[in-house]
């Protein structure tokens, strides 16, 4: 509840509300979409440059397939914090550099996965779906690599204008990729943890800055779905 204060003359005075500091304009986001561009690059040059100078240690297949890995978690994180951050700044146009950090994170994860598939496999191909369905966490890489990629190829604003309403129900498998990705993590080390875990309390405390919309979902499925 507002204080209500009272001037010399009598007059009530109310408090102003709290204004931003600062409010977003495109070319703010040109630029935070140009400095994502140049710390992706950054990194790119950094694996580029590890691989080249044998800084990947004893086994440098591992060191690649680590890197490419974290690097695809770290910007889907990213990617799932800026709603919640635009909100609590009250910056709307926040929300336009998703798809950029989006298609990073799936870039990625196809580095990622052509570690493996050339490195790990070989390039047997015939190899690929068995070690999907004999290993649970290839199977859950999989899932989100899947997802991933679906949502990428339906990422332009052409397509979704295209889908309509369809192409929000698309995008929200994004969630599932949230919470597998670093379970994938988790059951791909065989010691050490303790970073694996954070990873899957992080993804976690990004999913429950939406439970109002997981609450409101349950409640339209139950409406739509009623007990007999």
């Amino acid at each position: 509840m507002h204080d209500i204060n009272t001037n010399k003359t009598g007059h009530v005075s109310r408090p102003h509300p709290k204004r931003r500091i600062l409010t977003l304009k495109p070319i703010h986001i040109r630029a935070i979409k140009a400095l994502i561009h140049l710390v992706s690059l950054w990194f790119a040059a950094l694996l580029i440059w590890n691989t080249l100078e044998g800084n990947f240690g004893a086994d440098p297949i591992q060191g690649l397939s680590h890197f490419t890995g974290l690097a695809a978690l770290n910007t889907l994180f990213i990617t799932l914090a800026v709603s919640p951050f635009a909100r609590w700044l009250k910056q709307g146009q926040l929300v336009k550099v998703r798809r950029v950090l989006g298609l990073y994170s799936f870039a990625w994860a196809v580095l990622h996965l052509a570690v493996y598939i050339a490195l790990d496999l070989n390039f047997q191909w015939t190899l690929i779906a068995d070690e999907i369905v004999s290993r649970p966490y290839l199977s859950l890489g999989a899932v989100c690599w899947l997802v991933l990629f679906a949502l990428a190829i339906t990422s332009s604003h052409k397509i979704q204008r295209t889908m309509g309403r369809y192409w929000q129900q698309l995008h929200n498998w994004v969630y599932l990729a949230l919470i597998l990705a670093p379970i994938h993590y988790l059951w791909s080390v065989k010691s050490g943890l303790i970073e694996p875990v954070i990873y899957l309390v992080v993804s976690i405390a990004l999913l429950a800055m939406r439970y109002h919309t997981f609450r409101r979902w349950f409640a339209q499925f139950a409406t739509a779905h009623p007990r007999s």
